[in-house]
C-alpha cells in the first residue's frame, strides 16, 4: 500500500455531490499525485461489497465523507482504520451536526463548496499523507 496512488473515496453518491466530488475531492486527489477511486464509477461484475473491501486494501488512504451521513461510509472508514489505511475525515459544513458520536473525536474538514475542499483537502494530504 505504501507504493499505491489509489486514493478510496467513500461518499454519499447523490446527484447533489457530483460537482463536490469533481471539482473538490477528486481535483485535490489528483494534485498531490493521486488517483481518486469512487466505487459507483468503477465497472465490475463481482459483488460490490467484495470489489469495496477490495478497493479498500489497494489504497493508500481513504477519504470519508460523511455528508449524508450514509451507513457505508462509516463502515468503509471502520474498514481501512482496521487496515491501517490512513482515513481523512471529511462532512459538508451544513451536516456536521448530524455526525455519529464514534467518529466526533476525529479532525474532521468542514467544507462549504468544492473550492473550499479542494483546498482544504490538498492541504491535509500534503501535511499528513505525503
Amino acid at each position: 500500500k505504501a507504493d499505491s496512488t489509489q486514493a478510496f473515496v467513500a461518499m454519499w453518491f447523490d446527484s447533489q455531490m457530483d460537482l463536490p466530488y469533481a471539482d473538490g475531492f477528486a481535483k485535490a486527489l489528483t494534485a498531490v499525485g493521486f488517483r481518486p477511486m469512487r466505487i459507483d464509477k468503477v465497472q465490475h461484475n463481482e459483488k460490490i461489497d467484495d470489489r469495496i473491501i477490495a478497493e479498500i486494501k489497494r489504497s493508500r488512504l481513504l477519504v470519508a465523507d460523511f455528508t449524508g451521513h450514509r451507513g457505508g461510509v462509516y463502515f468503509e472508514a471502520g474498514l481501512a482504520l482496521g487496515c491501517k489505511i490512513p482515513v481523512i475525515w471529511t462532512c459538508r459544513s451544513d451536516d456536521i451536526k448530524n455526525s455519529h458520536f464514534d467518529t466526533r473525536q476525529y479532525n474532521h474538514i468542514v467544507w462549504k463548496d468544492p473550492n473550499d475542499i479542494y483546498i482544504q483537502l490538498k492541504e491535509r494530504v500534503e501535511a499528513t499523507i505525503l
